[in-house]
């Protein structure tokens, strides 16, 4: 039964909802991972979450962040981004595209294991938890390899609040340099508003669109992982095929059984991402429609978000986490130096 799991989680998201309009500062979305976080170390309630809420919290993490993937798209008009100039829109793709595999690479030179790196190198490169959310849904990574980069990202992205802004006068950054930056480094879209609004409404305005450019890369990079494992999972459902002896039956059963395990050449929920920038893009939609769209968008994330955030054990990171806090905290100087000096570049 999910019911039980899906009421806590959105419950918990109302909450986040709550502590945001209460102190501004807190992105709601990072408050609704930490309430994940903080209930999973809990033992009475880790039963509960490992028991009778453990079917919805898997509905909330994985159906319900893909509702929110696909409303996420409505925040985004292909306008405002060319709007950037072509030297910004380069230069972004080029800062998410080397942390991405940068990332990748580090974590698997180091030795993280399973799926670890690929969800570091998404949600540090594109838009923090709600990437590792997607990503982690594509190749169905278990719960032990998500909690770790949700709880590297949620803390990264924590910190980049405080460390940010006392870094942008030593650097040398005028008000829109400073909102370009963190729209280019900070991880998830209510930390960079948190972030930059420090600087005005015009750097937290640039801010805004140069991470919703970030955010726009998510359908490229999850399609292109998608087909890799529907390569891989094709050639290894031949090399089992061709290596069994033919039985009545038998060939039919493994190519039936391999086709079941073939993911999407492009996820349903990223066709859906793309159609909504389309759709915001040519369309002018009434306010009111977008406002809606927006809290609906928050609220889903916020409640996949506590799902996430509740598989997190933070003793077991403790104990096993010192190379994947390395890598995490690699990636986050990585993509804050690389912005750094696309800024002075522009």
């Amino acid at each position: 039964m999910w019911l039980p799991g899906v009421l806590v989680a959105v419950a918990a998201a109302l909450l986040a909802g709550l502590v945001h309009a209460l102190v501004p500062g807190i992105p709601l979305l990072t408050a609704a991972v930490v309430f994940g976080i903080v209930a999973g170390q809990l033992p009475v309630a880790r039963r509960q979450l490992t028991g009778v809420l453990a079917p919805g919290l898997s509905v909330a993490s994985k159906r319900i962040m893909r509702l929110g993937i696909v409303l996420l798209g409505l925040k985004l008009s292909l306008v405002d981004i060319l709007g950037l100039g072509w030297l910004t829109i380069a230069t972004t793709v080029a800062i998410v595209v080397l942390t991405f595999f940068g990332t990748l690479w580090f974590g698997r030179r180091i030795g993280l294991p399973g799926q670890q790196p690929l969800l570091i190198a998404t949600g540090f490169s594109v838009c923090g938890a709600s990437a590792i959310g997607a990503m982690s849904a594509v190749v169905h990574a278990d719960d032990d390899d998500t909690a770790t980069p949700i709880a590297l990202v949620t803390l990264c992205g924590t910190l980049a609040i405080a460390v940010l802004p006392a870094l942008w006068h030593p650097l040398g950054l005028d008000a829109l340099q400073y909102g370009q930056w963190v729209g280019a480094s900070v991880h998830d879209v209510g930390q960079v508003v948190a972030t930059a609004q420090v600087a005005g409404p015009a750097a937290l305005a640039v801010a805004i669109v140069v991470k919703l450019t970030r955010v726009l890369l998510l359908a490229p990079i999850v399609a292109g992982v998608s087909l890799q494992e529907r390569r891989r999972d094709g050639s290894g459902a031949a090399s089992t095929s061709s290596a069994m002896p033919l039985r009545t039956g038998t060939l039919a059963a493994v190519s039936t059984d391999a086709s079941t395990r073939h993911p999407p050449i492009v996820p349903l929920f990223v066709l859906g991402f793309l159609a909504a920038v389309m759709l915001r893009t040519l369309v002018p939609l009434p306010e009111g429609v977008l406002l809606v769209a927006d809290t609906l968008q928050t609220y889903f994330l916020a409640t996949a978000l506590f799902g996430l955030g509740a598989a997190v054990q933070l003793g077991v990171l403790v104990r096993t986490g010192g190379r994947a806090l390395t890598v995490g905290l690699g990636s986050w100087a990585l993509i804050a130096a690389l912005a750094y000096g696309a800024v002075l570049l522009a």
